[in-house]
């Protein structure tokens, strides 16, 4: 059965969609021989793909696993980076930097901080990515200035970015200093730099922004010690349950099962 090559690369394991297209745009997949196109459709029973000249099988596929990454500053949320900047993957120790098909579900900043959850599940990380997930995520978020109740629930509300209005989100005052405010702030989407653009549009820039969780998935938890800065660990059985549920709604094929071996 013929399915798009981008999508067989992500079931695969090698690279997430977005990846994969980036991938064959650069010329590094071939179809039998043939450097391949995007938006070609390809027959993994019948066709040879190869990544940099290295043939692919199926039965190769890379064992699945699900990490969670606590980014630092001045670190981009991509597998390569053209401006030569330090990525995530290059957070992680060799073993799972090469042929593992790790990539980052969704982005942070590069100069924003916190949870990451990096994964080479193809199939997780296009549900995960969808437009109609909503997995609440949680940001401490350091502004410039003092903004009035009004401003803040004005934010609660939803500003417009783009011609289209944001999602209601929970903004809660933490701490008034002396010339900066902290918030807690909930959003359940994702648009291209949210936080910052809402702030912004508002008067009052951020300053650091940092995500603390995804959904329960947490940097702090009580059995847990404190994931440090450029550190990972593996998500828990539970953890890796609560995604996949997150995505049972939508149309898409789950071609893995969640690993039992999965470590706390």
């Amino acid at each position: 059965m013929e399915e798009r090559l981008q999508k067989i690369l992500a079931q695969w394991g090698i690279a997430s969609r977005r990846e994969a297209e980036e991938m064959i745009r650069r010329s590094r997949v071939c179809i039998n021989g043939i450097v391949a196109h995007l938006g070609q459709k390809v027959d993994p029973q019948r066709d040879k793909i190869s990544v940099d000249g290295k043939q692919l099988s199926p039965q190769q596929r890379p064992r699945l696993i699900y990490l969670l990454l606590h980014k630092p500053a001045g670190v981009v949320s991509t597998c390569y980076d053209p401006q030569g900047r330090k990525t995530v993957l290059d957070l992680l120790p060799t073993q799972l930097r090469l042929g593992s098909g790790l990539h980052p579900v969704g982005r942070l900043d590069a100069e924003s901080t916190g949870a990451l959850i990096l994964t080479n599940d193809g199939n997780l990380t296009f549900g995960l990515t969808h437009p109609s997930h909503s997995i609440p995520k949680t940001y401490q978020v350091l502004i410039k200035g003092h903004p009035s109740l009004a401003v803040l629930e004005n934010w609660r509300e939803g500003v417009v970015l783009d011609g289209k209005k944001t999602l209601p989100a929970q903004v809660t005052l933490i701490e008034s200093l002396a010339k900066n405010t902290h918030l807690e702030i909930i959003l359940k989407e994702g648009r291209n730099r949210q936080i910052r653009r809402v702030a912004q549009q508002l008067g009052y820039p951020v300053i650091k922004l940092h995500r603390t969780s995804i959904g329960p998935i947490q940097l702090k938890t009580p059995k847990l010690p404190f994931l440090t800065e450029g550190k990972y660990r593996l998500l828990k059985d539970a953890e890796i349950r609560f995604l996949q549920e997150c995505i049972k709604h939508l149309p898409v094929k789950n071609s893995f099962d969640v690993r039992s071996e999965t470590k706390a």
